[in-house]
């Protein structure tokens, strides 16, 4: 079974602006671990499957960012297992296999490549659940997917900087307003990209230095 992620989300905002957003959420936090626990531990419970790294991602894994009210989830895992053991591995636990609005909806199958590392084609695949009851969208990426670390460090980037996280806001409540009578988000998340592309170098650049004073001490 596989579903639009626009017919699901649709209805949980505003109907007249696809990319509606909301104030940070306690709860967010809360609803993100009890999905990835659950998640954790149906991956491991299957010993045909490789190691595996769990995320809460995205706005809502930031305290003081508003959002879209549901949470992005993220596995890293090498090799990326085929679609129907993903789909056995994650139907029972209520996801299910999704596509985007549009038939060129940005990184459903595969992310855009970008930043300074250097990866095969191969690595930027992945593959889109949603979980209605959790209000969830799960990212299955490789394990060796720059995309997959890059969306850990802006988290952790904007986590870390009030700056970035005024930034940030302010960006994505006026993109958001720009979406208003609009079909689905599509474009909204298109045009994030310009603000992930901006600050990479500076995010990357933090990491970096967080690495360096970490191996320091």
């Amino acid at each position: 079974m596989a579903l639009t992620l626009a017919g699901s989300i649709a209805r949980m905002g505003d109907e007249t602006n696809p990319a509606a957003l909301v104030e940070h959420r306690e709860e967010w936090r809360e609803r993100a671990a009890r999905l990835l626990a659950d998640v954790r531990d149906a991956f491991r419970s299957q010993t045909g499957f490789p190691l595996a790294s769990f995320d809460h991602i995205g706005s809502t894994a930031v305290p003081g960012l508003p959002a879209k009210p549901f949470v992005d989830l993220q596995v890293r895992i090498s090799p990326l297992p085929n679609e129907d053991d993903l789909r056995g591995l994650l139907e029972p636990l209520g996801y299910v296999r999704a596509r985007g609005s549009r038939p060129d909806s940005p990184g459903v199958d595969n992310d855009t490549p970008r930043g300074s590392m250097v990866a095969d084609a191969a690595v930027w695949e992945k593959q889109l659940y949603w979980h209605e009851g959790g209000q969830a969208i799960l990212h299955v990426r490789r394990r060796d997917s720059p995309w997959g670390l890059y969306t850990v460090w802006f988290r952790d980037w904007l986590r870390s900087e009030p700056d970035a996280r005024r930034r940030y806001s302010g960006f994505k409540r006026r993109l958001s307003a720009e979406q208003i009578g609009k079909t689905d988000y599509d474009d909204y998340t298109v045009a994030k990209t310009a603000f992930f592309d901006e600050v990479q170098t500076e995010f990357e650049q933090w990491v970096a230095a967080r690495d360096q004073i970490t191996h320091d001490r």
